[in-house]
């Protein structure tokens, strides 16, 4: 009886409990690092050094409109003729070795950038209007997302304008247009499937896949460890498509552009 009479009360605290529950849980994260921040090093000259403008097929995926935290963001159909001056930042760690908008993987000590509504890829130059230094970088991502910034910079890309120090930097961005080349057939990049430190297994896997697929493939070898790549293919439209079929077998396969 005393069950009966309290069975109201006893489920309007298991309620009270539950939601308690489920707001201390905090949502999970694709990224293991919760705050951005510097890496442990600087980076190397050859990392920084001065990327060319070439032309490169636009992603498929990568370049419609889209919506955030309630906006909305119209992407340009080209770059021709954008020019724009702001306040850019840099990011780093948190990111590094992660994907980006296209599907190639994020190193922060290479000269990219992520913006907002230009083609992916672009290559645009930036000049800091603080301190008078330029360089070209590629944007292979969307960001900034904080109020006022036009321009997210790679951590090399900041380094290489001086803008680590400040964090953020007045800039000019210029993009470079670049016409597709008559006759354009280029090896412009490769998926990799998985490392292994068995060149066996890593040969066999990717004989298997290529086959399956009919696409060419080899394996790369840098010291003890083995990259299992299908490719070249000379457009990333190509290897977007490709991503998509391989990743049930091998879900954290990526791009790897030339």
């Amino acid at each position: 009886m005393t069950m009966r009479r309290n069975f109201p009360l006893y489920i309007a605290l298991l309620f009270v409990m539950t939601m308690m529950s489920g707001c201390s849980t905090k949502p999970t994260s694709r990224y293991a690092i919760q705050q951005d921040h510097a890496p442990t090093r600087l980076p190397y000259s050859h990392e920084v050094k001065d990327i060319p403008a070439v032309f490169v097929e636009p992603s498929n995926w990568a370049n419609n409109d889209y919506e955030l935290d309630g906006m909305t963001y119209r992407v340009l159909k080209n770059a021709q003729g954008y020019k724009a001056s702001g306040l850019a930042s840099w990011y780093g760690s948190k990111f590094h070795g992660h994907q980006t908008s296209n599907g190639e993987v994020f190193d922060m000590y290479r000269l990219s950038a992520a913006h907002k509504t230009l083609p992916i890829p672009s290559f645009v130059k930036v000049t800091n209007i603080d301190n008078n230094k330029s360089t070209i970088v590629r944007v292979n991502d969307r960001g900034p997302f904080h109020p006022n910034r036009i321009l997210d910079l790679s951590y090399g890309a900041a380094f290489k304008l001086g803008v680590l120090k400040k964090g953020t930097a007045n800039v000019v961005i210029e993009a470079i247009h670049i016409k597709r080349p008559a006759n354009f057939i280029t090896n412009v990049c490769n998926i990799q499937l998985a490392a292994s430190s068995s060149l066996i297994k890593a040969r066999t896997q990717t004989t298997i896949e290529a086959n399956q697929l009919s696409v060419p493939s080899f394996v790369q070898t840098q010291g003890r460890i083995h990259r299992m790549l299908l490719g070249p293919f000379s457009s990333l439209t190509q290897c977007e498509a490709l991503l998509k079929k391989v990743r049930f077998n091998y879900p954290k396969a990526f791009i790897k552009v030339k």
